[in-house]
C-alpha cells in the first residue's frame, strides 16, 4: 500500500528553498546556517524533494490566528 504523507491533512507543506532564496535569509536576520533548527533528511515529508545535507527547508502551516506562519529548517543527517 502507498501512501502519499504529504498530502495528509496534518503535514503542513514542505518546500526547499533556493540558493539566493538562502542567502536572503540568512542575511535578513543576521544568522548563519547552523543557528537554524534542524531536521533529518530521511523525515518522511522531504523523502520527494531528495534534500541534501545544508538544504533549508521552509515549512508554511496554517494558523488560526496568524493565518500561515512560516517555519525554516536545515536538513541534516539522521
Amino acid at each position: 500500500m502507498s501512501f502519499d504523507i504529504n498530502k495528509h491533512y496534518l503535514v503542513p507543506k514542505h518546500t526547499k528553498i533556493t540558493d539566493s532564496e538562502k542567502k536572503e535569509l540568512l542575511e535578513k536576520y543576521k544568522i548563519n546556517s547552523s543557528s537554524l533548527p534542524k531536521i533529518q533528511n530521511k523525515d518522511p515529508a522531504l523523502i520527494k524533494m531528495h534534500p541534501k545535507v545544508g538544504d533549508i527547508v521552509k515549512i508554511e502551516r496554517k494558523s488560526q490566528t496568524a493565518g500561515t506562519t512560516v517555519y525554516y529548517r536545515i536538513v541534516a543527517e539522521d
